[in-house]
C-alpha cells in the first residue's frame, strides 16, 4: 500500500493567517486536500483537525509540519505525541525548519527517529530549564521589589475615621460582630483581621 503525505499547520488565533505555512507545505510537496490546519493554542492536542489528521493516517504516512512550535508548546506533550505517531500509528514526522527533527532520514547509520527522539529530548529539556529560570527570575525580581518596599496585590482597606468608636462597642457588646461591620461598611472578616492587627485578640459576641 502506497504512503500518503499529509500537512498540518496551525495558528493560534482566529485572525491570524496561515498562508505563510500552507505555502512552505505545498513546495514540500504536499497536496492541497491533504493538510489540515487549526485556528487554536499550541497547549495541548485537543484541536479538531489535528485529531481528524490523526484519525486518517495509516503505517507508512508522513506528517509534514513547517516548525516544531506549529505541532505544540508543550515539549512534554510533543514527545509524548510525537512517540504515539512515530511508534504506535508507525507514521514518519518531518519538520521543515529542523532537518534533524526528520523520522526518514537514515543518517551515519543511524535511523531518523533515534536522532530526532534525541533532538526532541534536548529541546525539551532546554524548554523545562529556560521555564525553571523565567520564574527563578520573576521570584527574584519579586524580592528584589519587596526590599524597595514595593507592595503586590490590593492595596489594604482603610479603616474607616468611626472605626475605633465601632471597634470598642463591639469589644465591650454594645454592638454585635455583624452590627459592627454594617456601621463599617466591611464584611465581618474584614472587621476581625482588623482587630487581630490591633493586637486585641478578645472578641465578644
Amino acid at each position: 500500500m502506497d504512503s500518503t503525505t499529509y500537512g498540518y499547520a496551525r495558528v493560534s488565533a482566529k485572525d491570524q493567517y496561515l498562508d505563510r505555512q500552507i505555502i512552505a507545505l505545498e513546495e514540500f510537496p504536499v497536496r492541497k486536500d491533504k493538510i489540515y490546519a487549526d485556528k487554536a493554542s499550541g497547549k495541548n492536542f485537543d484541536r479538531p483537525a489535528y485529531k481528524q489528521l490523526v484519525s486518517k493516517i495509516n503505517p507508512g504516512d508522513v506528517i509534514v509540519v513547517k516548525s516544531i512550535d506549529r505541532l505544540g508548546r508543550n515539549y512534554n506533550e510533543i514527545l509524548e505525541e510525537w512517540r504515539f505517531i512515530t511508534k504506535e500509528k508507525q507514521c514518519a514526522i518531518v519538520i521543515i525548519d529542523m532537518p534533524l527533527l526528520d523520522t526518514r532520514v537514515i543518517s551515519g547509520g543511524l535511523t531518523g527517529v533515534f536522532i530526532a527522539d534525541l533532538v526532541l529530548q534536548i529541546l525539551s529539556y532546554v524548554a523545562q530549564v529556560e521555564r525553571d529560570n523565567t520564574k527563578q527570575r520573576q521570584a527574584e525580581g519579586i524580592a528584589a521589589a519587596k526590599a524597595r518596599g514595593v507592595r503586590f496585590g490590593r492595596p489594604p482597606k482603610k479603616r474607616p475615621k468611626n472605626y475605633m468608636e465601632v471597634k470598642k462597642a463591639f469589644l465591650t457588646g454594645v454592638l454585635t460582630r455583624k452590627e459592627a461591620a454594617a456601621k463599617l461598611q466591611v464584611g465581618t472578616t474584614t472587621l476581625s483581621k482588623w482587630i487581630k492587627e490591633d493586637g486585641n485578640q478578645h472578641v465578644y459576641r
